[in-house]
């Protein structure tokens, strides 16, 4: 789906021409069904620190697809709590269940 722009109204002309790359080259959405496959298995909301971690997957590239995978409807943010990973209070996420 890709509804989510990648970069910022005010960012450079590079910022734009590597968003339009990555999501040209397919692997905006490769990545996007990674992470959303792997959170879809998680049995409670969990932080892109702990999603990641448990995933064997960049935390980075965790915590800039959940956003994406929220504006396509695909995943929410719930509340926050103590990421497990960090330390630190974290907003958690769960897949969207869907009838069907």
């Amino acid at each position: 789906m890709n509804r989510a722009p990648l970069a910022a109204t005010a960012d450079p002309r590079t910022s734009h021409a590597a968003a339009s790359d990555y999501t040209a080259s397919g692997a905006r959405t490769s990545d996007k069904a990674r992470v959303l496959a792997a959170l879809q298995l998680e049995p409670l909301y969990v932080t892109s620190a702990e999603l990641a971690a448990h995933n064997g997957m960049d935390r980075y590239l965790v915590s800039r697809r959940l956003p994406d995978l929220k504006a396509d409807g695909l995943v929410e943010q719930c509340d926050d709590r103590v990421c497990a990973i960090g330390g630190k209070r974290a907003m958690t996420w769960r897949a969207v269940r869907r009838a069907g």
